[in-house]
């Protein structure tokens, strides 16, 4: 069984939904049927087809690879689950040999009887079907497809966890820049407090001030008053000198 999740599909959604499956035309074997119809000038071919879309629904006739990209393409095609696809070669063989039909019929049958446990199982998961149907291949073989999508109530429960997370992540990311700047000043605030101090410390000391962190001894300390008077003005230019 192929499941693709295909967004696509949801636009015919609903073109086959209110399709049940059908029961023979009159209640007539396949042996009476194609015996009328060849009375009636039809083909073998074109009254068995019919037959099938009484009997099963969206009977197509077309070839249908097995690999994926082909699958794929068909469940963006189709929609509901009355979906029968059936190579013209098999459909050939199913109408001139009777042990063809009843084969390939069966098949056909088991997958209409598999759909509420797909459908359980997909539900269960939190999907639900939009497309699914059975393909009988040119080779004979027999592959069943669902093309779905995640239910309403799971698709709004998954949002909300992906907008709270957002909010979550916006709300951190918020306080750690707010922290990362508070802890931004304060290590501008002790840097300030940790100058004026050693500045303080060598102006007191009779230094002078050079514009960088270096200073050097410029004489006796009758000068030391006007330096701590000249200190405050250093201070907010960062450019004087105490002389």
């Amino acid at each position: 069984m192929n499941f693709s999740n295909v967004a696509s599909v949801m636009q015919m959604a609903y073109q086959y939904q209110n399709r049940t499956q059908k029961t023979s035309v009159n209640g007539n074997s396949f042996t009476n049927s194609l015996q009328e119809a060849s009375g009636a000038n039809v083909s073998k071919v074109d009254a068995y087809t019919e037959q099938l879309r009484a009997k099963y629904g969206n009977v197509m006739i077309t070839n249908v690879g097995k690999d994926q990209n082909s699958m794929d393409n068909l469940g963006m095609g189709t929609a509901g689950t009355s979906n029968v696809v059936i190579a013209p070669n098999i459909l050939e063989q199913m109408a001139n040999e009777p042990e063809k039909a009843a084969y390939y019929e069966e098949k056909i049958q088991y997958y209409f009887d598999s759909l509420p446990r797909y459908a359980a199982e997909l539900s269960a998961m939190g999907h639900e079907i939009h497309s699914s149907g059975i393909v009988v291949h040119p080779d004979g073989t027999v592959t069943h497809y669902i093309s779905g999508d995640l239910k309403p109530e799971e698709k709004a429960k998954i949002d909300a966890q992906i907008k709270a997370e957002q909010e979550e992540k916006a709300k951190r990311k918020k306080q750690y820049q707010e922290r990362s700047q508070e802890a931004a000043e304060e290590r501008a605030k002790l840097e300030k407090i940790q100058y004026q101090k050693q500045l303080t410390e060598q102006i007191q000391n009779g230094q002078k001030y050079d514009g960088a962190i270096n200073f050097h001894i410029v004489g006796p300390t009758q000068f030391v008053a006007p330096a701590v008077s000249a200190y405050e003005k250093a201070i907010s230019t960062m450019s004087s000198s105490i002389i």
